[in-house]
């Protein structure tokens, strides 16, 4: 009797207790996991709680539920992913209750039997190598943001800025700019005219760009065929190339102290059935420049700037189609020798419609197809101080490609063959007496990847055919024989990197390239108002062409890398156009000659970043170009001088701040009627915080840019004769995320 009572006793308080354990109050933890440069969505990746080692996965938006007792104070969250490095996040009962648990995860790099995985998709060692040293995104492209993307470039390695007042800048890479920097937005050509002259503006407007891509060796002849220079290609997907599970909002603004800049901006995809809709519109304003000496009189800037577009998913594809407008008005200084006193006012709009599409196949060799065609209107209209036109440019182009890549096949491992084609028609008005032009271009192109034992490979080369055909054509004309010209040129480019250990290679770089001129080289006559030159073209011009080398060594731990890069550039035939030291005493303009002559360019780039604890970062690069006229010590004009910069970095999961100097010594290997600079060194700051609540993320960035207000000078300014470069300047950017 006594035992079957204690088993009646037992089991009774084992079932109070375990109806007790059943029903206790549990409480639900969610949340949402990012990445922290790009702040999308990370799938898959495993939170778990330590305290009570439960765990849960994040789904392809990233968000998470985690069911834990209430009684709990503090929770540690423990977070892993394979591409990210491991997260600890601690939560209290409260934070759990009021809002959702946003969670940060750096991404990594992890080498798994020659398979790289990372937060971006990697093909080779190269890619690796390029998304390490010459990418620009999330955060990192935040704090740099500047008003064109010129400024937003300026402290790349291998990169300065041509300029003539802060709208119209360009990025000018290892001394070479012009048509031998190849812009493009989703991998189509950008279509304006700043590369021809310093004057013109480029049509970008980096604020709500996903990521800036600097690209160099091989895979740069799938773009031009100029092998030497680079492209910078800029990511903003108009046209979505993949579905998100939830519409997507975007907010931003912008502003700076030093021209009382600002910028609104907002961006809205939208998700239904097989199509995603996406809508962007950004407006900006800027007044006049201050420097440390005064006020850059006919320096403001308007912009507005929208787009939309929309994409049909397929189960092997999407295709889609975007329109954008880009409208821009803008000063350019004067007061300086040639130029109006007054400055000149610059009006300028594109337009432009695209088409893309993408398929891939379950094919044993062709992995995918693509097809992109573009045409752009664009318009440019240059006023005197009393508002008469001066000069006027309009283009109509068409512009596209197609692309097919494939998988393994034979010794390959991955590579694409390709035709691409343009047909250009450039009409000029007022007082320019370059004759109109319709240009055409076709193109065939090949890429390929492979690896042998330690060594990895690229190959690439270009077959380019083109055709000059002016309105005016005439065998007597002052600058001479203007006539139709048809141009055949071939460039190749070939790199291998050899792996010295996992975590050292050496790389090695030979290209052959080649670059047909263009309208305004060929057949320019007269005043250019804006650029303040009289232009003479040469209609005799060959296509230019050289062979370049470059060696160079990475090595990469979790903890320190640096690249250092020795390039070599030697051109048989080099198109520039010179000042002559002469006079139009029409126009009292200076005049500039385009010649064909030899160059050589050669010189050194070394990058540094090293990471003492897992929240401090010290980086440093330096670059160096010499340029000059070949078998002569005379330089040629527009080389930037040796320059560089130096960053200290703190950071978390919220919060980011440093200190940054910008350096470049005196350049004084200048060309005949060139000005040399002084050496000088500016010292800025920033700091960045992230917040979140429920599915909002919030990113500000705020920095101070030439905190001591030093007076200094960018060698490739034309207006560096009357005043230095921007002041003390305060910057804000603002942008708000929310998953709907």
């Amino acid at each position: 009797m006594i035992y079957i009572l204690k088993r009646r006793v037992f089991i009774t308080l084992f079932f109070l207790i375990l109806v007790q354990s059943g029903f206790a109050q549990k409480s639900t933890i969610t949340g949402l996991v990012v990445d922290y440069y790009t702040n999308e969505p990370v799938s898959e990746a495993v939170v778990k709680s330590v305290e009570i080692e439960r765990f849960t996965t994040t789904d392809f938006e990233g968000k998470f539920k985690l069911l834990v007792n209430s009684n709990f104070s503090t929770l540690t969250l423990e977070t892993t992913h394979l591409a990210y490095k491991e997260s600890i996040f601690q939560i209290s009962k409260s934070q759990s209750e009021e809002e959702k648990v946003l969670i940060y995860l750096l991404p990594k790099t992890l080498e798994l039997d020659k398979v790289l995985v990372s937060d971006y998709k990697i093909f080779s060692k190269f890619d690796d190598l390029k998304e390490i040293s010459m990418v620009l995104k999330g955060k990192e492209l935040q704090r740099h943001l500047g008003i064109t993307l010129a400024s937003t470039l300026k402290n790349e390695i291998g990169l300065a800025i041509r300029s003539m007042g802060p709208a119209p800048a360009r990025p000018v890479i290892r001394g070479m700019g012009s048509n031998r920097v190849f812009i493009s937005e989703d991998g189509n050509k950008t279509i304006d005219l700043s590369a021809t002259s310093p004057d013109h503006a480029v049509t970008i407007d980096p604020f709500n760009l996903n990521r800036i891509e600097i690209l160099r060796g091989p895979k740069v002849l799938t773009k031009t065929s100029v092998s030497t220079g680079g492209i910078i290609n800029v990511v903003k997907n108009e046209i979505p190339v993949e579905q998100h599970g939830h519409p997507i909002v975007a907010l931003g603004t912008y502003g700076e102290s030093v021209n009382r800049g600002f910028l609104m901006s907002g961006l809205l995809e939208i998700p239904f059935n097989n199509f995603a809709l996406r809508g962007e519109i950004s407006e900006r304003k800027s007044f006049n420049l201050n420097t440390p000496l005064g006020k850059l009189n006919n320096s403001s800037s308007e912009n507005l700037n929208f787009s939309f577009g929309g994409s049909y998913f397929l189960n092997n594809g999407f295709i889609g189609v975007s329109f954008k407008k880009f409208d821009l008005d803008y000063g350019v200084p004067g007061g300086f020798i040639g130029a109006h006193p007054n400055g000149v006012d610059i009006s300028m709009f594109r337009e432009q419609l695209k088409f893309k599409s993408q398929l891939k196949f379950n094919h044993s060799i062709i992995e995918k197809i693509e097809f992109s065609f573009v045409h752009a209107l664009y318009r440019h209209k240059e006023f005197e101080n009393k508002g008469t036109i001066g000069s006027e440019f309009r283009i109509v182009n068409n512009n596209g490609f197609i692309n097919l890549s494939h998988t393994k096949f034979g010794f390959l491992n991955n590579g694409l063959i390709g035709i691409s084609f343009e047909h250009r028609d450039f009409d000029i008005g007022g007082f320019v007496f370059t004759s109109p032009a319709i240009s055409i271009n076709s193109s065939a192109y090949l890429y390929e990847y492979f690896t042998l034992n330690n060594f990895t490979f690229e190959f690439s080369s270009r077959y380019n055919f083109s055709i000059i055909n002016p309105e005016n054509k005439t065998f007597s004309s002052q600058i001479g024989n203007i006539r139709k010209r048809d141009f055949q040129t071939y460039s190749f480019s070939f790199s291998t990197l050899y792996e010295l250990t996992k975590k050292v290679h050496l790389g090695f770089n030979i290209n052959k390239s080649s670059r047909v001129p263009t309208i305004e080289e060929l057949y320019s006559k007269g005043p250019h108002l804006a650029a303040y030159s009289y232009e003479i073209g040469n209609p005799d011009l060959e296509n230019e062409h050289g062979i370049g080398a470059e060696l160079f060594i990475y090595h990469k731990l979790d903890n320190l890398y640096f690249n250092i890069n020795l390039f070599r550039n030697d051109f048989s035939y080099y198109i520039i156009p010179r000042a002559t030291g002469e006079i139009n005493y029409q126009t009292f303009l200076p005049i500039y000659k385009t010649i064909g002559t030899e160059a050589l360019f050669y010189g050194i780039e070394k990058m540094f970043e090293w990471k003492p604890s897992n929240n401090l970062r010290i980086s440093n690069s330096i670059s160096y170009t010499r340029g000059k006229f070949k078998n002569s010590e005379t330089s040629l004009p527009q080389i930037p001088p040796l320059k560089g910069n130096f960053v200290i970095n703190y950071y978390n999961s919220f919060l980011s701040g440093g200190l940054e100097t910008e350096w470049a010594s005196k350049q004084n290997k200048v060309d005949e009627f060139e000005d040399p600079t002084a050496s000088y060194i500016i010292f800025n700051t920033f700091m960045q915080f992230s917040i979140s609540k429920n599915s909002i993320v919030h990113n500000l960035s705020f920095s101070v840019d030439n905190i001591f207000d030093k007076e200094y000078y960018n060698h490739l300014s034309r207006i560096k004769s009357i005043l230095p470069e921007a002041g003390r300047n305060f910057k804000l950017t603002y942008k708000l995320y929310y998953n709907l």
